[in-house]
């Protein structure tokens, strides 16, 4: 029987929570965002490598950051990932047993969605979330100001609303 006391202790305090990540995760993830967008110069991201089963929280145990895949990916101050770099994301993905969960980048102000962002999801799947941090990442970053979106196709996106965020993305054990 697999026994984690974490998990446990997760699901306990934070049943309701659709996406979790641990507090030590989540600030490496914010500081590697922070030096890859260069002091706030430029957008960086990520994708947010995890466990995804049926019925469960989404767990993000790792992560990619956009230019270790496409090392051109952020050179015009914005992300523009090039599609030909998402077969290393998936031998990653095979190599590492993980999926991706979630995806997430940077914005110089506020963490709403561009015209560019809704019109091309990084993953195009139905269900897929997306997360946007505010002010380049800059410390600290309050889950209830942090953007989170549901693709839910044909560019039609669901937008998490900034009082359900603390309940919808968990980050803590």
């Amino acid at each position: 029987m697999s026994f984690s006391i974490a998990a446990t202790i997760r699901r306990l305090l934070s049943p309701q929570h659709e996406l979790s990540c641990s507090w030590f995760l989540w600030r490496r993830l914010t500081t590697d965002l922070r030096q890859r967008g260069r002091d706030a110069t430029r957008e960086s991201g990520a994708f947010l490598l995890g466990l995804q089963r049926d019925g469960e929280p989404a767990r993000i145990v790792d992560f990619v950051l956009y230019d270790d895949l496409d090392p051109h990916s952020l050179d015009t101050g914005i992300v523009r990932f090039d599609g030909k770099y998402f077969g290393k994301l998936w031998a990653l993905c095979r190599l590492r047993g993980l999926t991706v969960v979630a995806d997430v980048h940077v914005h110089p102000g506020g963490s709403g969605q561009s015209a560019s962002d809704k019109a091309h999801p990084m993953i195009t799947q139905s269900g897929h979330l997306a997360l946007i941090l505010p002010d380049f990442a800059r410390a600290p970053v309050l889950r209830d100001r942090i953007g989170i979106y549901r693709y839910l196709g044909n560019q039609v996106w669901h937008t998490v609303p900034s009082a359900e965020r603390r309940g919808f993305f968990h980050i803590g054990l």
